[in-house]
């Protein structure tokens, strides 16, 4: 009786680690939110709302009875849901030279289409005929400083928040968000590579 008692205690040990498991999923809605929170603060405060809210996730529903002990013994799913962070010392300091640089040097030559948003997230300039001879060795700096900002931003966000291997795809979302918290007249690459003026 006893060697049975050691079975069925092994076996509910088995059945709740198997519950336990937990996947880690590319929080986009999450994700996305940070990127609009980021943006919009480097862009400044003539940067357009959102112009597509983010889906709000559906509530958690009851599972039953059988579960309402398991739940007891496992944490609610929602307990795992990431919280993006972007608040780091690093990527605030990231930001604060981004804002800086692009209200102060970038938004100007983005205003008379030198310069536009590329479809990899990164600062592109689009026609440097718009530059004046004086101003295309400044501004080309500004950008190649402001693409290591962004390529580093990127990088940060992942690894601060645990998943390295989010970095391409947090890159994707914040190449959109760019183009969505873009005024009116500025130039952005479409997935083609296609220059389109918002």
């Amino acid at each position: 009786m006893q060697k049975f008692g050691w079975f069925l205690a092994a076996v509910g040990l088995l059945v709740l680690s198997a519950c336990v498991t937990i996947n880690v999923y590319f929080p986009a809605a999450e994700v996305q939110e940070a990127a609009r929170e980021f943006v919009e603060k480097v862009i400044g405060d003539d940067a357009p709302a959102p112009s597509t809210p983010v889906d709000d996730v559906p509530p958690a529903t009851s599972n039953g009875g059988g579960m309402a002990l398991l739940s007891f013994f496992i944490g609610s799913a929602q307990a795992q849901t990431p919280d993006i962070t972007i608040r780091t010392p690093a990527i605030q300091a990231i930001q604060a030279r981004m804002a800086q640089r692009f209200q102060g040097q970038l938004a100007a030559h983005f205003d008379s289409g030198a310069l536009g948003f590329g479809r990899d997230g990164l600062i592109v300039v689009r026609d440097a005929g718009k530059l004046g001879l004086k101003d295309r060795a400044t501004v080309n700096q500004a950008v190649a400083d402001d693409n290591r900002d962004r390529a580093a931003v990127y990088r940060e966000i992942a690894v601060a928040n645990g998943h390295p291997e989010w970095e391409q795809q947090i890159r994707e979302t914040f190449a959109r968000q760019w183009v969505n918290s873009a005024r009116g007249g500025w130039w952005y690459q479409d997935a083609a590579g296609a220059w389109k003026q918002k």
